[in-house]
């Protein structure tokens, strides 16, 4: 993986508050190789290994209710290219049409099997093809909706320097976010102001500090927070 030149990048991103840590990834490029190397190999070996779950999860939701086995939405990686997020659909049906884009503690649209992969994060195997696919990376920030990037400060713009991500420190420490916003009045308008400055804390602190070593354990560690 590549950084583009800074002049190559988009207008949007040339900014002050993101030349910094622009000038830190392009210290680690030996790094950001080796990650490249890793999320391909990695996401490659676990397709296979894990088909025979993901198709007996396919079956699963099929069985459990109506709809899509796979739920695609728009999300925004990096360079803020738009791309489809492949997750297990969880929901039922048309959820969005029915509530915020956030999901809350004890959400009425989760069905019985996708809350329970939702506790295990199995929801999320289908994105080792955004992987593959170079549109996603193992580590590193959360892609969002298009709503919530245009809401991005200047700052928060510099963790569009790197694809989105399947985990994060800050998806661990906010893994339970749902349980945060349930009694928001307005989940979408809480989540903008309250939950996704935090989280964008962690994530720009993890860019400032970035190292292959450090995302190998950021790996470990969410293996651990599920298992928890």
């Amino acid at each position: 993986m590549k950084l583009r030149d800074w002049d190559d990048l988009p207008k949007f991103m040339r900014q002050d508050e993101v030349k910094e840590y622009y000038e830190v990834l392009k210290g680690h490029e030996c790094g950001l190789l080796l990650k490249r190397l890793t999320d391909v190999v990695l996401a490659a070996l676990m397709l296979l290994l894990l088909s025979p779950v993901m198709l007996l999860v396919a079956v699963a939701i099929k069985l459990d209710s109506r709809g899509p086995v796979i739920f695609k939405q728009v999300r925004v990686t990096q360079y803020g290219r738009k791309f489809f997020i492949w997750k297990f659909r969880t929901m039922v049906q048309d959820a969005e049409r029915l509530g915020s884009q956030v999901t809350v503690s004890g959400d009425a649209r989760l069905t019985r099997v996708g809350k329970f992969i939702r506790d295990f994060r199995i929801d999320e195997f289908p994105q080792l093809v955004n992987v593959l696919r170079g549109e996603m990376s193992f580590v590193g920030t959360r892609p969002e909706v298009v709503k919530y990037v245009k809401g991005y400060t200047k700052e928060m713009r510099a963790t569009l320097l790197l694809p989105a991500g399947i985990t994060s420190r800050a998806s661990i420490c906010y893994k339970d976010e749902g349980e945060l916003l349930k009694d928001a009045v307005d989940v979408d308008e809480a989540y903008i102001r309250e939950v996704l400055p935090e989280k964008m804390g962690y994530n720009l602190e993890d860019l400032r500090h970035f190292s292959y070593g450090r995302e190998l354990m950021t790996m470990v560690d969410t293996v651990l927070a599920v298992l928890r």
